[in-house]
């Protein structure tokens, strides 16, 4: 088969697209003819032998990537027959091997793709849908909710607008450039702003008229997530999943003393690890949320933002990722 292997940390050019072998399915494991693998801003850091939610690779070369979508094509010993031929979507947790044109992985970790989505939606929604689901637990959306989403045209970013819409309530989007502000718009934000102005603020303000922000969903901390939390009025909920970089400014996250919270009349809370898993209950956390991304988009309240990309151009998609030139979930084609 033909793969993304990475045999050096470094730099996006250290991914290379070469002929290696087969997997090979074990016991309860399944073989996945891949039609898309999901590329995340994570599998950057991982490249470069960051530490993160998930350890870099002990050894090299190893097969990047956690999300991949396509069809079973082969089934390890033990494995339930009924798999055979099945579209699916899967992450592939702690092992990677997703930059690839087949995976293996355990199919109790399966999650069937609905009939109206194809295989790099549903790896959209197995990971970044996933995730938005998390986020939400913490928000109570409602017609009163007037959002602001920085990073409104990125993959979460896309889905909250959209969750928001559905609840009645009002958007602000955030975005950087031209190009992301239409998109945003086009999404159905009720005003979309580029943060790279630096009126923008005051474009906020003069929206909002008398009123004020009651949510921020903040992902890229910073500058630009600080000015974000100044407009929220009293009672207003800071939820922060992220810190990147604003395309402006080193992104770092916005903390604050109780005192100043107290001050302000609003609150902030962290909702990433074990905050969201928590949340969700079950015995396994993580399919919940999976099982409720997935069938958002089934039902077409979801719709994720996809940009591909062909599998032999994954160091393209990474410096894309890395430079914020990217809309939506970034997804690998075979």
């Amino acid at each position: 088969m033909h793969a993304i292997r990475l045999h050096a940390y470094g730099p996006a050019e250290n991914l290379t697209y070469e002929q290696t072998d087969d997997p090979v399915p074990g016991p309860g494991q399944v073989r996945i003819a891949v039609a898309a693998a999901g590329v995340h801003l994570l599998d950057t850091a991982l490249r470069e032998g960051l530490p993160g939610p998930f350890p870099a690779p002990a050894e090299l070369p190893t097969i990047p990537g956690r999300e991949v979508a396509g069809t079973v094509e082969s089934l390890g010993e033990g494995t339930d027959p009924s798999w055979l031929g099945k579209r699916v979507v899967v992450h592939l947790g702690m092992h990677p091997g997703g930059y690839a044109e087949l995976a293996v992985t355990e199919a109790e970790r399966l999650q069937d793709i609905p009939e109206n989505l194809d295989e790099a939606q549903a790896v959209a929604m197995i990971g970044t849908g996933r995730t938005t689901m998390g986020i939400l637990q913490f928000a109570e959306v409602t017609a009163d909710t007037v959002a602001i989403v920085p990073a409104a045209a990125g993959g979460i970013g896309t889905l909250l607008v959209q969750y928001v819409k559905n609840a009645g309530g009002t958007v602000i989007g955030l975005a950087g450039g031209p190009a992301k502000v239409a998109r945003v718009q086009d999404n159905g934000a009720d005003l979309a702003v580029d943060y790279k102005l630096p009126d923008w603020p005051e474009r906020v303000r003069e929206f909002l008229g008398d009123g004020a922000a009651t949510l921020v969903f903040d992902s890229v901390g910073g500058d630009t997530g600080r000015a974000a939390v100044d407009l929220l009025g009293k009672g207003g909920k800071h939820i922060v999943f992220g810190w990147s970089s604003d395309g402006l400014h080193d992104g770092s996250p916005l903390t604050f003393t109780d005192e100043e919270l107290a001050e302000r009349g609003i609150t902030s809370e962290g909702v990433l690890g074990p905050a969201m898993l928590g949340k969700a209950g079950g015995d396994n956390p993580v399919r919940t949320l999976e099982t409720r991304a997935l069938a958002e988009a089934a039902a077409g309240r979801l719709v994720p933002a996809v940009q591909r990309y062909p599998l032999a151009q994954a160091a393209a998609a990474h410096r894309a990722l890395e430079t914020r030139g990217t809309m939506g979930k970034v997804v690998l084609v075979p």
